[in-house]
């Protein structure tokens, strides 16, 4: 390979076996200018192509030879010149800026899902594997990186400025996990427990903000081997911060890709939020080197299998690194509800899906492949138990090595470890879209509890009326208050209705389904059984994970008209002295999404009222500045209640805002990285356009990418709509990188009921310009529903999408900072 700041000239060489006598060979090929192509048997004279037919619909090519090539093995040898191009896919250019103020570019690759054949011609399907022999010829001054270790490092002898770069073999593997870097890096490394060596690629003079990504990578590759008992199989594994960059990170075999937001961290300028989200984007992908890259789907359909492990293990291995960040109550609210309020929809989707066309694929890298996948690994896992559940990866792992794999191949793995009907139970989960209302009411018969569960399809638009019956296996557990935190009975539920007998159960006790919030479903109690629960609620001995699921199932069930909202209103009382972040981030988003309903309505000033009245005791409780003794939890509440008070025009936290920006603009006092979000929304909020000036000023003088992140997601609180506009163009300026328009327009759209109106208006009198910038990526789909969803705030949970105008703590809490993702 040999670059120019616009072309890449190219080189490649396919050893191969023909199978049937052919004149003609199809590959894949995209945006791609064949110059020669020629074909020789092995021992016998090379053949040339005498014609190129381009068929760029499909993205292919067919090579067609004067002669029949007959069956055996070969060498495919095939020259062409390709474009360095600026749509984040394929090879492309990523524009960044040295500590000298030059603009300068680097070349990377993009490859998944089927963006490899925009580098090299290729069969670009997950199944078709091959080793890779790869050189780079670059400038002597630049970093080369491929997915294996450099073996040989040489001038190159028609150019004294340029070096070629060799790299030893690598293992089989698809093409949408080759890749390559070339451009100005520095590093940080070291290495793990199991003698892999692990580097940290960033920015020029900015190795330090990569010290905190290479101690979570070098603890986590030792954890996910003994947790597999496979070890990691590559000499070394990489990852590098790319400036342009359209997803949150990409996993790669040996070559981990991550946009600048996903990898770097400042010591003292990063939030917590943002740490968290580096060490799960870390886990996240690196769990892909054994669940995706050592053995991979068989095909796009099983996409999911992929993605949805990816993010449920990412949660042990930050577990495992971070105890104190309660990540598993995190996980219910990131994921779990997430998945719930997309899944709950009469246009959702299952989670394994047909893909019939590569072009296809795209649509599927969404919270379904993702948070649903993650959320029923979770309660397979909690089926099984530990101790098979790894049996069973080990035997998957173990037997499909360099190999593709299919969902069913897992189930059979795991069932063969367990003894339990895992491909029963799980294909009720995974071939049929939705998830089901357990309706439950009690009756005390002497020292008895009887239960009666029946089981329905949840529905966002309502009770479920459909003429067919979906049922779902459903692994219940349940809890009292005798013990919240263990099971008093597990059971399976494989019917439509089910009754149970709790034994020993005097009448003063409660009884809560779903112990942990781990079985996908949503709960229905009597109002009997809800109103036994509410002093558990008060006195905190419910766990918090069972404190969020259970209000977010009454929020839900109000949406969905199945119970009426003023009561959801007065079970929040019960939440006044709820100390817990992630429960107080679900309340936020819930009562986001009534404030936004209401913004519609004469009643919308009350609602701000009520939302003053809720959190302004704990944020009396909390103050403004760090305590002693306190950490990563307390840093997160403190913003999100800031922030929440300070958007609903909380007087006193107004002032404060006011007075800390000031001293923060003029040097006096430098904000906190943790409180800087809710500063900024607060005074946007209820700002005016010296103040947007204000901030867009931050904005341009911000040395770090997370810093200009954070002030693009509540640039959208400005209300005035002459302000709106101005944040809207913006929005599609040079001072903000491609991938992160979609957050900007996302935030104004999300911010107000003017924004909502005027962020469509804008994609749509914008729309060849955003249409030609993204090509038809996830990231133009994911622009047209945070719009079209704003757009439509009026009915259903589909307004509660993860771009409405947001702080940093209450972004982790709607979807994982999901402005960053897909993840991978």
């Amino acid at each position: 390979l040999l670059c120019s700041k616009h072309f890449f000239l190219m080189l490649i060489k396919f050893l191969f076996q023909v199978k049937q006598a052919t004149n003609q060979i199809v590959m894949n090929c995209a945006d791609i200018d064949i110059i020669t192509a020629s074909y020789a048997p092995e021992g016998d004279e090379e053949v040339h192509a005498t014609g190129f037919n381009y068929q760029n619909e499909d993205e292919k090519v067919t090579l067609s030879f004067p002669s029949t090539l007959q069956k055996g093995t070969g060498t495919l040898k095939i020259d062409f010149v390709g474009e360095l191009n600026d749509k984040m896919k394929g090879f492309y250019r990523s524009k960044y800026t040295t500590p000298t103020g030059d603009t300068r570019y680097a070349a990377v690759t993009q490859f998944e899902a089927t963006d490899a054949r925009r580098a090299f011609p290729c069969w670009d399907e997950p199944a078709i594997k091959a080793t890779f022999d790869i050189s780079l010829v670059v400038p002597k001054d630049r970093v080369a990186l491929s997915n294996m270790n450099v073996v040989d490092r040489k001038p190159y002898p028609d150019d004294e400025n340029l070096v070629e770069v060799k790299f030893a073999r690598t293992p089989v593997m698809s093409t949408y996990l080759v890749a390559f870097v070339v451009g100005e890096y520095d590093f940080v490394e070291a290495r793990s427990l199991d003698g892999v060596l692990v580097r940290v690629y960033t920015p020029v003079g900015k190795a330090e903000q990569g010290k905190f990504a290479l101690e979570v990578a070098a603890k986590t590759l030792p954890f996910y081997k003994d947790y597999f008992n496979v070890p990691y199989p590559l000499p070394k594994i990489d990852l590098i911060a790319i400036a342009d960059f359209a997803a949150g990170a990409m996993e790669n075999w040996g070559l981990v890709t991550y946009r600048e937001t996903a990898l770097l961290i400042d010591p003292k300028n990063s939030c917590s939020s943002s740490r968290q989200w580096v060490a799960l984007v870390v886990g996240h992908e690196l769990a892909h080197q054994w669940f995706g890259n050592l053995v991979t789907m068989e095909w796009w359909t099983h996409l999911w299998l992929n993605e949805g492990f990816a993010s449920w293990i990412e949660y042990l291995c930050v577990d495992h690194c971070f105890p104190e960040y309660d990540i598993w109550t995190q996980f219910v609210s990131a994921d779990y509800t997430r998945a719930q309020e997309l899944d709950a929809l009469d246009n959702s989707h299952p989670i394994e899906v047909s893909v019939g066309h590569p072009s296809e694929v795209d649509e599927i890298f969404d919270a379904i492949s993702y948070s649903k996948g993650a959320s029923v690994i979770r309660m397979l896992h909690d089926y099984i138990g530990d101790e098979d559940f790894r049996k069973g990866m080990n035997l998957y792992l173990t037997k499909f090595q360099q190999k593709n794999a299919a969902t069913e191949d897992l189930w059979e793995s795991l069932e063969k470890a367990s003894g339990k009907p895992i491909a029963a139970v799980m294909n009720t989960w995974t071939k049929q879209m939705g998830f089901p209302l357990i309706y439950v009411e009690a009756e005390q018969q002497e020292d008895d509890r009887v239960l009666k569960l029946v089981q329905k399809k949840f529905c966002a638009s309502g009770p479920y009326t459909g003429e067919d019956f979906p049922m779902w296996m459903v692994p219940i557990s349940i809890c009292t208050s005798d013990d919240p935190t263990c099971a008093k009975m597990q059971v399976l539920m494989d019917k439509p209705e089910l009754t149970l007998v709790l034994k020993d159960i005097k009448p003063d006790q409660w009884v809560k389904l779903n112990l942990g919030t781990v079985g996908f479903y949503r709960t229905q109690y009597s109002p009997d059984m809800l109103e036994s629960l509410i002093p558990a609620i008060k006195d905190l001995s419910l766990p918090p994970v069972d404190r969020l699921g259970l209000q977010n199932d009454l929020f839900s069930l109000a949406r969905a008209g199945i119970i009426s909202t003023v009561e959801v209103l007065k079970v929040m009382e019960a939440f006044v002295n709820e100390p817990n972040y992630t429960v107080w981030s679900d309340l936020s988003c819930n009562l986001g999404i009534l404030s936004t309903l209401l913004s519609h309505t004469d009643f919308y000033e009350e609602i701000q009222v009520f939302v003053k009245d809720v959190f302004s005791p704990i944020g009396e409780r909390l103050g403004w500045d760090p305590k002693p003794g306190e950490g990563h939890l307390d840093a997160l509440l403190r913003g999100l209640v800031l922030g929440k008070l300070g958007k609903a025009g909380h007087k006193a936290t107004l002032e404060e805002a006011r007075r800390r920006f000031k001293d923060h603009v003029e040097g006096k006092h430098v904000l906190s990285a943790d409180l800087r979000s809710p500063v900024y929304v607060t005074i946007l909020k209820h700002g005016d356009s010296t103040t947007l000036d204000t901030m867009l000023k931050l904005h341009k003088q911000a040395d770090m990418q997370e810093e200009k992140n954070r002030i693009e997601r509540v640039l959208g609180a400005i209300s005035q709509p002459e302000l709106i506009q101005k944040v809207l163009t913006f929005a599609l300026s040079e001072e903000v990188r491609p991938q992160d328009t979609v957050s900007v327009i996302g935030g104004v759209a999300g911010g107000s009921k003017q924004g909502r109106k005027a962020a469509w208006k804008f994609v749509r009198d914008n729309w060849e310009e955003l249409y030609n910038r993204y090509q038809g990526g996830f990231l133009i789909s994911r622009l047209i529903k945070v719009c079209e969803l704003a757009k439509f705030r009026t009915t259903g949970p589909s307004f509660m999408w993860p771009f409405v105008l947001c702080t940093e703590s209450e972004a982790l809490a709607r979807g994982r900072l999901m402005c960053l993702q897909r993840v991978s």
